[in-house]
């Protein structure tokens, strides 16, 4: 079973790596569910990971304190509006539109209700 988290760890990194450079796709819930699998598979990699510069301090704020950083916050608002701006611009059927601003408003509003950092 070890080796199925270590490789759910991999996919999940590889997802994350990828999300840094397409503004599309989330980094950190990929890397929060790296570092779940990594700990259930490879003490070394899940330590790589929560202390690593850049992917650590967001990793460790929700392990700890399940805190998500005001910015990141606003910047997921930006992203839901722009995507619902974008769905609107593109002719989406209206029942798209509304399962879509359902589902982003719910992340919204569960964003909002965590503690800051």
């Amino acid at each position: 079973m070890r080796i199925v988290w270590l490789i759910c760890g991999f996919v999940a990194l590889t997802a994350g790596l990828v999300g840094v450079a397409l503004p599309i796709l989330p980094t950190v819930p990929f890397m929060l569910l790296a570092a779940f699998c990594f700990a259930r598979s490879s003490r070394r990699l899940h330590d790589w990971l929560i202390h690593h510069a850049h992917f650590g301090p967001p990793i460790r704020a929700w392990t700890d304190h399940g805190a998500v950083p005001r910015r990141v916050k606003w910047i997921a608002v930006v992203s839901v509006t722009a995507g619902i701006a974008i769905s609107w611009v593109a002719g989406l059927p209206l029942w798209v539109m509304a399962t879509q601003a359902v589902i982003l408003v719910g992340l919204a509003i569960f964003l909002f209700t965590r503690p800051d950092v």
